[in-house]
């Protein structure tokens, strides 16, 4: 979410090391065309999870991540299971919305806050908490258009320490024309969300316009900003972007003639791409593709243009969301592949790692595929019985709920949590478990990848509902045949 320059200790870190151990060894050209990653070595940091939307990294280099639908926050390192921080309050899910982007404050060590984009009942908004905090947020910036599509949702501290945002035109293409709204832009605001100095439109927050879905941004090392942006039927973009820019849709889509809009530096149909994320490391833009199924390289000339871009991993992760180089070096990718138009694997979604190319990983590099997100298991617990932890997101009149479920018995190789609603609630949408409702009685099986359930081991899965009246949470929780207590 930041850009993408590596700081000066970590790059003398990585190549003193690999002086002394002689790791530092050539390697054919083709890797160093793909941008200085080496993606023949791909390390799985985490797996099973739902839709990851946005990432950024804290100082002590772990990472949080944004589950679109489930609203949870995600802490995460490699090498270790996901640590649930707790669910963001006030997102409402449906479509390509929900919770998106993040972004940590650049003054973090004094401010503990954090930045999220999300999808609420009305609007899409710019909200900030304090990580030991997360339910007591601020708004940054409300009344962004919403729609099930086009939400935009990418946010990023730029190299000014000003918060810029990518904004879809919500469905709507006039708005991307349009300076009095702030659909189809570029926006760029203090951390306050009030207009910075600098900004190109006066008493506005637009940065740029004409813009359809931007859903990556990134700086290169001189302080230039890019974005990807999705097209409509026949073209997908990267856009250099300028203060004032006008990138022409929806009278142009792709690259045009009319002088009075810019053109994008790189253009694909949308088949080859889909783009949302967007990093910058090496001269070299990373595109993380979707219905492309690639992570798209693009090599950044001196003057700001594009030489030739390379597809990697294509086909082999599926959908790509995010990309981001992290404080360790190394390239951390988002796959999207449970986000209602893939085809997810057992594993999914997955957060995957990429070395510098000629840098071997020692031991302590090395990420084994975790489990599920959840909470702390409390192994000093006696065993018998199982604990669930039911937390609820309301809105009034729908609703997400995250339960995590704690078996206190013996270990098991498949699982069912059977409850029955108190009220009228239906559930619409659900994620890391397989469920069923008959009337006010529902049943949660385990998916393939989360089946084993160990003594005083844990496992998270999520669903969304709608209700009228009441939303009271169940009583009669049951593991199978025994009866679990619900906090």
């Amino acid at each position: 979410m930041f850009h993408a320059r590596r700081p000066l200790w970590i790059t003398l870190a990585v190549l003193s090391a690999a002086a002394l151990v002689g790791a530092l060894t050539l390697r054919p050209s083709t890797a160093r065309a793909a941008g200085g990653f080496d993606f023949t070595r791909p390390q799985t940091v985490a797996t099973g999870l739902a839709t990851p939307w946005g990432m950024a990294f804290l100082p002590d280099g772990s990472a949080l991540v944004a589950e679109r639908d489930s609203a949870r926050l995600l802490q995460i390192r490699a090498g270790a299971a996901p640590v649930v921080r707790g669910t963001v309050p006030g997102v409402v899910p449906g479509g390509e919305g929900g919770l998106l982007g993040l972004a940590v404050s650049p003054a973090f060590g004094q401010d503990n806050l954090v930045y999220a984009y999300l999808t609420a009942a009305n609007d899409n908004r710019i909200v900030r908490f304090r990580l030991d905090a997360i339910q007591n947020q601020t708004i940054v910036l409300s009344g962004l258009a919403k729609a099930s599509i086009h939400n935009g949702g990418r946010i990023a501290f730029g190299p000014d320490g000003m918060l810029y945002a990518g904004v879809g035109d919500a469905g709507q293409t006039a708005n991307a024309q349009n300076l009095q709204s702030r659909n189809g832009k570029i926006l760029r605001m203090r951390p306050d969300g009030t207009v910075p100095p600098g900004n190109p439109f006066a008493n506005s927050l637009v940065y740029s316009l004409g813009h359809r879905n931007v859903q990556g941004l990134a700086w290169d090392s001189q302080g230039r900003l890019y974005a990807t942006e999705f097209g409509q039927n026949t073209w997908d973009e990267v856009n250099q972007i300028v203060a004032g820019g006008n990138y022409g849709w929806p009278t142009v889509e792709g690259i045009g003639t009319n002088p009075n809009f810019r053109n994008p530096i790189v253009q694909w149909s949308t088949a080859e791409a889909s783009p949302s994320g967007a990093a910058i490391a090496n001269d070299t833009l990373f595109a993380a593709a979707l219905r492309g199924t690639r992570l798209w390289t693009v090599p950044l000339t001196a003057g700001g243009g594009a030489g030739t871009p390379v597809a990697e991993l294509q086909g082999q992760f599926g959908r790509l969301r995010t990309v981001v180089v992290g404080p360790d070096g190394w390239l951390w990718v988002t796959t999207s592949n449970r986000d209602g138009r893939g085809s997810p694997i057992a594993s999914d979604d997955r957060i995957l790692r990429f070395p510098p190319v000629g840098v071997n990983p020692s031991p302590s590099q090395s990420a084994s595929p975790s489990t599920s997100p959840s909470t702390s298991p409390s192994a000093s617990q006696p065993p018998g019985g199982c604990a669930v932890r039911w937390e609820v997101n309301d809105w009034g009149g729908g609703f997400v709920v995250n339960v995590t479920v704690t078996n206190r018995g013996a270990a098991l190789t498949g699982w069912t949590l059977a409850w029955t609603f108190p009220g009228n609630q239906r559930i619409t949408n659900f994620w890391q478990t397989r469920l069923t409702q008959t009337g006010a009685a529902v049943s949660a099986a385990n998916e393939v990848y989360n089946a084993g359930l160990p003594t005083n081991g844990n496992v998270a899965f999520g669903f969304q509902g709608t209700y009228t009246g009441t939303n009271a949470r169940p009583t009669d929780v049951r593991l199978g045949s025994v009866p679990c207590t619900v906090s």
